[in-house]
């Protein structure tokens, strides 16, 4: 098996070479050059060819994100950027980053080796899989969608993974406020999806925040839920819903899982709802849209030519949750059309 060829971006020397150290002990790996700024990583990407870059944000001489802009349509790579806790990471994802993975503040170098290879390293194996040429919005022409009739007994249930932050984004920013209520699980580390959210509320029409307990689902509302070590359900109350947010393992190896939300959606909305699988490596939600779809649930699946990757979406097709297969450009629509026969 041929070992993915990995470019290392990083002004620090010291974090520069654990990442060298570290990567290079796993087989499927090879860091075959490093970086300390955009200039030099320029001249390394032609020299090396690597099928994936690690890319630090704060960097001399040019920031990454900027570094990002300008490489990504002369020559598409697959980049996982290390990021500490801001929401410049976003701007790194709508420039053409597949993932993103945060930044340890920890001090001990056993913490940071542990890090690098139980997060890093998993990214860069996903990034070597993804497909770059589907990472920017394809943006058609198309008539306003809205519904007939408001139904607020109705509601969506959103998940995504590897390319979700900007899958996500292209798809609610074609939602109008007559959009029942979303509950969103996309995975995250803890902190960053606070920052998402309200990314996702000032650009989008309807409004957006962080998943709290009580939190009420609401027409024209989003909620997300928060990275860390918890999962959200929806639970109905008093003929309305709303989402509780509770530590709890991980499931598919993801905290919070697309899963979990999907089957709690399953029990207490039943075919009141609408389920979306996006982009993302695994297999996370896919049992949970298939328990959706026999609880009487519409189910939506991001189609294979516009995945960043085809993991839980294909997962979720292969098992029959997914009703309709759609590109990216035609979720939102394909949502209208559903809920207005509901």
């Amino acid at each position: 098996m041929q070992r993915i060829k990995v470019l290392i971006v990083e002004d620090s020397i010291v974090f520069r070479e654990l990442l060298v150290q570290n990567l290079n002990r796993d087989p499927a790996i090879q860091v075959v050059a490093t970086a300390k700024d955009p200039f030099e990583a320029r001249d390394k990407i032609l020299a090396h060819k690597p099928d994936v870059m690690t890319l630090d944000v704060e960097l001399p001489r040019m920031n990454g994100i900027e570094f990002l802009r300008k490489l990504m349509p002369q020559y598409p790579l697959p980049v996982v950027v290390i990021s500490s806790l801001s929401d410049k990471v976003f701007d790194a994802m709508s420039a053409g980053a597949v993932d993103f993975v945060a930044k340890p503040s920890v001090s001990s170098r056993m913490q940071l080796e542990d890090f690098i290879r139980n997060e890093l390293l998993v990214k860069i194996k996903i990034a070597s899989t993804a497909k770059i040429g589907n990472i920017k919005r394809t943006v058609l022409a198309q008539e306003q969608q809205c519904l007939a009739v408001k139904k607020n007994h109705l509601l969506v249930a959103i998940g995504a993974s590897t390319g979700g932050t900007e899958a996500i984004c292209s798809v609610v920013k074609d939602y109008g406020t007559d959009i029942p209520g979303i509950v969103c699980v996309q995975h995250m580390p803890p902190g960053f999806t606070q920052m998402y959210a309200k990314r996702l509320n000032d650009q989008c029409r309807i409004q957006v925040k962080e998943a709290e307990t009580g939190d009420r689902v609401l027409p024209g509302h989003m909620l997300i839920a928060p990275g860390g070590d918890r999962h959200m359900h929806l639970v109905k109350i008093n003929g309305g819903y709303q989402v509780e947010v509770k530590a709890g393992p991980k499931v598919n190896g993801h905290c919070p899982s697309v899963d979990v939300l999907f089957e709690s959606v399953a029990k207490a909305a039943r075919s009141d709802a609408v389920g979306i699988i996006l982009t993302g490596m695994g297999g996370d939600g896919a049992r949970g849209l298939l328990a959706m779809r026999k609880a009487g649930a519409r189910t939506i699946g991001q189609d294979e030519s516009t995945c960043v990757v085809y993991g839980m979406p294909k997962v979720a097709y292969d098992l029959g949750a997914v009703e309709y297969q759609e590109k990216l450009s035609d979720i939102a629509g394909r949502t209208y059309s559903i809920l207005n026969k509901m």
